[in-house]
């Protein structure tokens, strides 16, 4: 995948994509922050593994978009919450932006499993940070069981709570902490679970 190619397709990853990027900002290199140099959400450290070379001022939000699809959207299983819930999937690429893939893979397993009813409305699943089809059969059990609606309201509740227990944990880097609560932390509305549509660049295979 090239960090210079890149098609326009409507819909779910434009907003999501968009979201993030207004969150995250431009070129930020605080001292503070353990991730070093950022710019549009993306560190140093992923941008050369995908192959960047250049100063991360000059990194564009094109090629931050492709980094963003292929880590946070399509590696860590996210894809399928696309068409079943566009607000679940955002709350979890956004998380996993800041955070890291793994943590709200397993947040959104612990969800489900919370609201399963000991395993009544569908299966218990692993939490071992992998979405895959057992975590989307339990999502579209919930669907099933709860209404669509419903179902998003309870999961993006239950991951913001997740978030927000795993922020106050942060006790070496509460400096940030009002930050993130205030960014993070109910930044997917759920009244987004009812309405979804939108626009923009994302990446093209190649």
């Amino acid at each position: 995948m090239s960090l210079n190619k890149s098609k326009k397709i409507g819909g779910v990853v434009g907003i999501i994509l968009a979201a993030v990027f207004a969150v995250e900002g431009g070129y930020v290199n605080d001292p503070r922050d353990p991730g070093g140099e950022t710019n549009h959400g993306i560190t140093k450290k992923v941008a050369v593994s995908h192959g960047y070379n250049g100063s991360m001022k000059e990194l564009t939000q094109e090629a931050a978009a492709t980094i963003y699809y292929k880590d946070y959207i399509e590696k860590p299983g996210f894809v399928p919450m696309l068409e079943l819930s566009p607000a679940v999937a955002e709350e979890l690429v956004d998380t996993a932006v800041n955070t890291g893939a793994s943590k709200p893979s397993r947040w959104f397993q612990t969800a489900l499993n919370s609201l399963s009813k000991g395993g009544v409305d569908y299966p218990i699943i692993a939490v071992d940070g992998k979405v895959g089809p057992s975590a989307i059969a339990s999502y579209r059990g919930l669907q099933k069981a709860r209404g669509k609606v419903k179902a998003c309201e309870l999961t993006l509740k239950l991951l913001d709570s997740q978030q927000a227990v795993y922020y106050m944990g942060l006790t070496k880097l509460n400096v940030y902490t009002a930050g993130w609560v205030a960014n993070r932390i109910g930044n997917v509305p759920l009244s987004k679970c009812k309405a979804y549509t939108g626009d923009f660049r994302v990446p093209e295979s190649g």
